[in-house]
């Protein structure tokens, strides 16, 4: 560069030297909070070559990228869906990035008691062991809707499928040990609270309070299934994976109105990408420091202190015996 154009430029960044100096201090700060929103990473190296994988609702969002990452260490991963076609579509991803075949797509609707215990009867049969098991499949503040059984669609799936699941692929996990099973559960558990006389929200139905109790139940079966398993080398934890940019949350954006919506959008940039929401459910997959580490709440891979009522054993049991007694009931 010549000088006339040297002293052109230095002379243009002494006049706007304040401009440029608050760009870059935004630029800057904007990198510094996107790092620190992203949360922690599984730093685990851990291959799984000959371990059977399970995860629930892994078509899209954090679910897929657990699968990628589980497949590309080595896992033979099962992707337990209800949209078979987005899974097939999500199993080439998943083959694609991993350069491992061994992936199989099966059909599991949680909204359906009966197609959860289709689908742990097929896995019962068919597979030789379950190492790890993740119940990542869940909806968010979706419109009163019912489930196939006639229960809230949000404590129905994000809970009571999982619970039902969980319990019937037992006997083959215990055999599979040391094993993990992995609950995906969310920070709204802190707002949640069992209402024990209306826990089918047919007298009072908010979609954040329906939520939010179902992610309380996540903590507390996560609880209740650690002490029961005590002895037998599988442990379980459950995790806030972050507010994450997914379509998880397709049903806020069709309750806001146009103009909020506009708004919501923006911030988007600020919530983690699924592979950023991701890494917690790997870290609780993975880590070799959680081997006897068990009925612990974990966010940005690591430990933490869940919930006042997520500590309430009494609740836990007794969300247990009712959580039997309608899987029980399904149908009748």
């Amino acid at each position: 560069m010549d000088s006339p154009a040297i002293e052109a430029a230095m002379a243009f960044i002494a006049k706007n030297k304040v401009i440029i100096s608050s760009v870059v201090g935004s630029v800057l700060g904007f990198v510094i909070l996107r790092r620190h929103l992203a949360g922690g990473v599984c730093v685990s190296k851990k291959r799984l070559d000959g371990k059977t994988v399970i995860i629930t609702g892994c078509n899209t969002g954090i679910g897929l990228e657990t699968a990628k990452e589980l497949s590309a260490r080595g896992a033979r991963v099962i992707m337990a869906c209800r949209d078979l076609d987005r899974a097939t579509k999500a199993c080439d991803i998943v083959k694609k990035f991993s350069g491992n075949t061994d992936i199989s797509v099966q059909r599991l609707d949680l909204a359906s008691l009966d197609s959860v215990r289709k689908f742990a009867e097929r896995m019962n049969e068919k597979e030789e062991r379950i190492d790890i098991l993740i119940n990542n499949a869940g909806v968010m503040m979706c419109p009163k809707w019912n489930s196939e059984d006639g229960y809230e669609m949000q404590f129905a799936v994000n809970h009571l499928g999982h619970f039902l699941l969980t319990n019937l692929l037992l006997d083959r996990i215990k055999k599979s040990s040391p094993s993990r099973i992995v609950n995906v559960s969310s920070t709204a558990h802190y707002r949640g609270k069992i209402n024990f006389d209306d826990i089918n929200s047919e007298k009072d139905y908010s979609p954040m309070a329906a939520y939010a109790q179902s992610k309380l139940a996540n903590v507390l079966f996560t609880k209740e299934l650690s002490e029961r398993l005590q002895g037998t080398g599988v442990t379980t934890n459950t995790l806030h994976p972050g507010v994450i940019n997914t379509e998880l949350v397709r049903h806020i954006e069709n309750r806001i109105s146009p103009m909020l919506f506009l708004l919501f959008r923006p911030l988007s940039i600020f919530l983690k990408t699924p592979v950023q929401g991701a890494q917690t459910t790997l870290h609780c997959a993975l880590d070799e420091r959680l081997d006897d580490i068990s009925g612990k709440y974990f966010s940005d891979c690591e430990e933490k202190q869940p919930s006042q009522e997520a500590l309430n054993m009494e609740d836990a049991k007794r969300l247990w015996q009712v959580s039997e007694e309608m899987v029980a009931n399904a149908g009748k």
